[in-house]
């Protein structure tokens, strides 16, 4: 089985782990915040106009995150919007263990330095709880896509839940993790 451990895992467990126990001096090692759960998100509002649009999503979501996505629909009809209740406004995605790990190794290394113009992640996006949240403005960005037979870009919201009761801890664990956030800015 430790053979195809995620290979972010892995750093977890050899590296990462100590380091947050001698820096936060943790009693318990069941204390030790650890990755618990990565959603992703994608809201696709052009299917008030054409509602095949959401297929689309949905593929690129699965050939994202290698987990079939559910289709978010609407809670209750606006008429400002043209929105109709039950009507499919998007697809989201929670992964856990491995599948979560994967992910986050290919976001880290792969994804986010071919995004344009990038700086790396706001260090101010924590929640309070120990989560972090993030943007990507162009789904294109992952190398599953294929550049060539999209048509049309997709945003999508990345939600990182953490066990760490504090965002002090979330940001040493995501520091650990490799995640690119600005070393002056704070």
């Amino acid at each position: 089985m430790a053979d195809n451990m995620a290979r972010l895992k892995k750093h977890y467990n050899d590296v990462v782990r100590g380091e947050l126990k001698t820096e936060y001096n943790y009693s318990n090692e069941m204390l030790i915040p650890q990755l618990e759960k990565v959603v992703i998100n994608m809201g696709v509002g052009e299917t008030v106009q054409d509602t095949k649009k959401i297929r689309s999503a949905v593929e690129a979501l699965t050939l994202i995150s290698g987990q079939k996505p559910v289709i978010t629909k609407a809670r209750k009809s606006i008429a400002t919007f043209k929105v109709r209740e039950e009507m499919p406004l998007g697809c989201k995605v929670t992964l856990r263990g491995t599948l979560a790990y994967e992910f986050l190794d290919r976001l880290i290394t792969i994804a986010l330095p071919r995004g344009r113009d990038f700086r790396g992640l706001n260090p101010k996006s924590f929640d309070g709880n120990g989560n972090f949240a993030m943007g990507v403005k162009e789904h294109i960005i992952f190398p599953e896509i294929d550049y060539d037979k999209i048509d049309q870009m997709w945003g999508m919201d990345i939600i990182v839940c953490t066990t760490a009761k504090t965002d002090d801890e979330a940001r040493s664990l995501l520091k650990g993790f490799n995640f690119p956030f600005p070393k002056n800015k704070d």
